[in-house]
């Protein structure tokens, strides 16, 4: 009898390492394709690509321009106020920087943004409203504060 409950008590411990294994981290949710939108026509205007980095942080980089090209050639971050970056292109630009997953708010926080039509970043924290939105909150000083900007991105599969 010892063996039979000892032998329940190990697959049991099992079962429930395997589920937890297969458990997804909530802070990972945030991975994936975003498509944005231009803030005075409500048109789509690029899409940015949200991935994880070694640091354990989580990052987001331009990976489609609805207009791509300016005058012929690939749009620069032409508003950089550094002006070695700003023959950059604003494909594959990082804006979203250096996020950690608060999980008592359920908010990446601690990050930061740019903003490539004036060059400035700012304080940003991320939260999801749904499944498939995205708010995205761009501030000066604290939170709190109440100086900033919030947009919505929206999920989407990834474009050519």
């Amino acid at each position: 009898m010892k063996k039979i409950v000892s032998l329940f008590t190990c697959l049991f411990m099992l079962s429930l390492l395997a589920g937890n294994a297969q458990a997804p981290n909530k802070a990972d949710k945030i991975i994936g394709f975003y498509t944005t939108f231009n803030d005075d026509t409500g048109e789509e205007s690029s899409q940015v690509q949200i991935f994880k980095a070694a640091d354990g942080k989580y990052y987001g980089k331009i990976v489609w321009l609805k207009e791509p090209n300016e005058n012929g050639k690939p749009k620069v971050d032409d508003q950089n106020p550094d002006k070695a970056l700003q023959n950059k292109p604003l494909i594959g630009l990082e804006l979203l920087k250096a996020f950690k997953y608060d999980a008592k708010s359920e908010e990446w926080v601690d990050g930061s943004i740019y903003d490539p039509d004036n060059g400035k970043t700012y304080n940003c924290y991320m939260k999801f409203d749904g499944d498939s939105k995205l708010n995205i909150r761009g501030f000066i000083g604290k939170a709190w504060m109440g100086l900033g900007r919030t947009t919505t991105w929206k999920v989407s599969e990834p474009k050519q």
